[in-house]
């Protein structure tokens, strides 16, 4: 009997190591949809009265948690009955990917004047008296939780990809695993960047020198903060979708193998060059599958009478 427990003791301890181990994985192949969900969800809150912001935030991470509680069953049940589409939906996720990360680059170098023209009417509008406050944020949530709704398909997508091939409690706990520490990740982070602001208004409103400092440097830093993690996410999203899309096709993978290890054994940089390679290779196809998959949308559309819609 002692050692019967000792092994289901050893079972477990195996089964949590193997949940572990793919759970970093997933998550280092998430990045790119990670950093686009801080940016998406930080600006979901604009608009928002300061003293509502927090609230908004905890509406959207529930609503965050019920759409995983909805994906991670329908991701299992993928997994065990039709295992043959776990490939082609996790590459319709990586060209997703592609196509928001490229529609955002177009929609910033075709529109940034309009946006910035705009940008001071929008904000009088929502000043405005006849905006109903309460379905204004309503509003707010709901959109936020549809924008968290296609994030989280891809990182379930994602995370089912590298766990297929394993055996059901260790998907189960990946699947579970990466849900719970995006959710908290993400939106824990976003209520700290919403309020990075008040925080540096606090601080510059304090008696002590060097606390007024550190509030004017929050204060200055918070706008760059966004920005950069807009320009990252997007570049993430390039990057994570083109590798997803190269490894889903077995000869392309292998070629960029190849060609990694034949400039590693160069001499003096061949290790620098060897480990950049495949990094840029990733980006190349994200961008191009990008831009074809907008190109293929934008002709759809036209040819159906609908305008292309802004991202």
């Amino acid at each position: 009997m002692a050692s019967s427990l000792l092994t289901l003791l050893d079972d477990i301890a195996t089964v949590l190591d193997d949940v572990a181990l793919m759970t970093k994985v997933a998550a280092r192949k998430s990045a790119g949809v990670l950093g686009d969900d801080l940016a998406l969800n930080a600006q979901q809150v604009t608009g928002v009265t300061a003293d509502r912001e927090l609230p908004v935030v905890w509406a959207v991470a529930k609503g965050s948690a019920r759409n995983k509680l909805i994906l991670v069953p329908a991701a299992l049940a993928i997994s065990a009955w039709l295992p043959w589409l776990v490939t082609p939906l996790l590459m319709a996720g990586g060209l997703f990917l592609c196509y928001e990360g490229f529609e955002k680059v177009l929609h910033k170098l075709l529109h940034k004047a309009e946006d910035d023209a705009a940008k001071p009417g929008r904000t009088a509008a929502l000043a405005g008296a006849d905006v109903d406050p309460v379905a204004f944020e309503r509003d707010k949530i709901r959109g936020a939780v549809r924008t968290d709704m296609i994030l989280s398909a891809e990182i379930i997508a994602i995370t089912l990809g590298t766990v297929a091939g394993a055996a059901f409690l260790t998907q189960l706990g990946a699947l579970a695993a990466i849900s719970a520490l995006m959710t908290i990740g993400v939106y824990g982070l976003v209520a700290g960047i919403v309020k990075l602001d008040d925080a540096g208004l606090y601080l510059s409103k304090r008696a002590s020198s060097a606390a007024q400092a550190v509030g004017r440097g929050i204060l200055r830093v918070a706008p760059w903060l966004m920005k950069t993690l807009a320009i990252v996410g997007t570049a993430a999203m390039f990057l994570v979708g083109g590798g997803i899309l190269t490894h889903g096709v077995h000869d392309v993978q292998t070629w960029i193998d190849d060609a990694a290890s034949g400039l590693g054994a160069l001499p003096e940089i061949g290790i620098v060059l060897g480990a950049v390679l495949p990094t840029l290779i990733n980006a190349v196809v994200g961008i191009v599958a990008g831009g074809l998959a907008v190109g293929v949308v934008t002709l759809v559309r036209r040819m159906r009478g609908k305008p292309a819609t802004a991202h």
